[in-house]
């Protein structure tokens, strides 16, 4: 599988900033991706060495727009650590 296929797009919020500076960082996965998977994709596609890799199904929001019903997608994030002396500059230029 291609690494691309895997990870779909970074988190960027204020708690991932946070937890950059840890040294983990959080991406939306595709949603039947595995550990294994999310490690050997995040590590071809930066070049760095993972230390773990923790995954969580976010589920959707229910929403409505005037009388009508339904709810966002579900969705899978994945928080990546790495190990020391790596890291990821995530949004360029920031």
């Amino acid at each position: 599988m291609n690494p691309a296929d895997v990870i779909t797009r970074p988190i960027v919020t204020e708690k991932s900033t946070a937890l950059g500076e840890l040294g983990k960082y959080v991406f939306q996965v595709r949603s039947g991706a595995s550990k294994h998977a999310i490690r050997r994709a995040v590590e071809t596609m930066f070049h760095v060495e993972v230390a773990s890799v923790n995954v969580m199904n976010v589920r959707g929001k229910p929403r409505r727009m005037g009388r009508f019903q339904g709810h966002r997608a579900s969705w899978r994030k994945a928080v990546v650590t790495l190990r020391e002396g790596h890291s990821i500059e995530v949004v360029p230029g920031v």
